[in-house]
């Protein structure tokens, strides 16, 4: 282990106020504990909890904020204790950076709902005490727990959505069993989030169909992401055609939504999962209960699912639709997803662009 890793100042961009407005500001990381992994990034993901944590959305932004949970790079030091990473290997670390260990989330490798709360990978407290920084920055140190091995033959720019988006819709479906070849999936918007479960459908075998406002998306739907259908889903028509014929349906979108339509559509003891964060869930409690149907909620995943997820898409060749931009761009990036005008995630080239 290297002294000198602890003493050296890194760089990033952060918020200073809830503007949200990024610019370059150094800071030190914490010396390399016997247990942790210090990576140099590579890239970073772009995700909406940028905007809702730089602009104060949630009002406990504590600046200067260093944004960033969709992480990749390569090893460039270890603790003697690490025994599942060298010198570099290429790892990936996604929204939380620590938890307690001792619950029976954590003992289930579920450590995302830590009973103590899991330690977020920017603006969380820190084992030494100190505010978490994010991956808006040239290198970071992290416990071996929360780092993921990036398979070898994966390009690290297109593993960095995987670490949020990627993981936050494989979770609920292999939870509740929607990788059963021939059954049938709707998904809800298309977007960061919604075109990997449209991708991870069709790895599983599913028939796929998209589910958005924007009739403008269909040709990519269909020709670019191999959805098997595109409905608009303001065209009752359209909708109600399609009564009682979905096994599953994932809600990627967080606009606010009549969810009764969608309820209709879900076969007898269908699962409509959401992940997305509409202000408000209101639908009409018999086409919840007569269906024998479900509305369950899931967040990200654990650091067993998030390892299973990224061997999956290596194995399946599984690839998110990314636009890789430097780091001097973030913050048209981020006004960009707001308007929703990226197809379909942006990454930050830090390694080249942050100097």
């Amino acid at each position: 282990m290297t002294s000198a890793s602890a003493a050296e100042n890194c760089l990033g961009w952060a918020a200073r106020d809830p503007s949200g407005f990024l610019s370059p500001y150094k800071f030190s990381r914490r010396a390399v504990g016997s247990d942790d992994v210090l990576l140099d990034i590579a890239f970073c993901g772009i995700c909406f909890a940028d905007i809702v944590w730089t602009r104060n959305k949630l009002g406990h932004s504590k600046y200067p904020l260093v944004p960033g949970h969709e992480i990749v790079g390569t090893v460039r030091d270890v603790g003697t204790n690490v025994k599942h990473f060298k010198v570099g290997d290429h790892v990936g670390v996604g929204t939380y950076v620590n938890s307690c260990r001792e619950c029976e989330y954590c003992n289930d490798g579920l450590e995302v709902h830590c009973s103590k709360g899991a330690v977020y990978t920017f603006d969380g407290i820190d084992v030494d005490g100190t505010v978490t920084k994010g991956g808006y920055s040239s290198y970071i140190v992290v416990h071996e727990r929360y780092c993921f091995r990036i398979p070898e033959n994966y390009p690290l720019a297109s593993a960095a959505p995987l670490l949020c988006a990627g993981v936050t819709v494989y979770t609920p479906m292999m939870r509740h069993n929607m990788n059963q070849p021939g059954k049938s999936l709707g998904v809800i918007g298309l977007g960061g989030l919604g075109h990997l479960a449209v991708k991870f459908g069709k790895a599983f075998g599913l028939n796929v169909t998209v589910f958005s406002t924007s009739i403008s998306k269909r040709e990519e739907a269909l020709k670019l992401l191999g959805a098997d259908n595109f409905v608009v889903s303001s065209d009752e028509q359209q909708m109600m055609a399609l009564g009682k014929s979905f096994d599953f349906m994932i809600n990627t979108a967080s606009g606010d939504i009549p969810f009764d339509p969608y309820l209709s559509l879900l076969k007898t003891a269908g699962i409509l999962v959401l992940v997305g964060f509409p202000t408000e869930v209101k639908f009409t409690p018999g086409n919840l209960v007569l269906g024998m149907k479900s509305i369950v909620g899931s967040v990200t995943g654990g650091t067993k699912q998030i390892q299973e997820m990224l061997d999956f898409c290596a194995s399946n060749k599984i690839y998110p639709e990314i636009e890789i931009v430097p780091i001097q761009y973030a913050n048209e990036a981020l006004e960009r997803l707001i308007k929703k005008d990226v197809k379909y995630r942006f990454v930050i080239d830090v390694g080249k662009s942050l100097k």
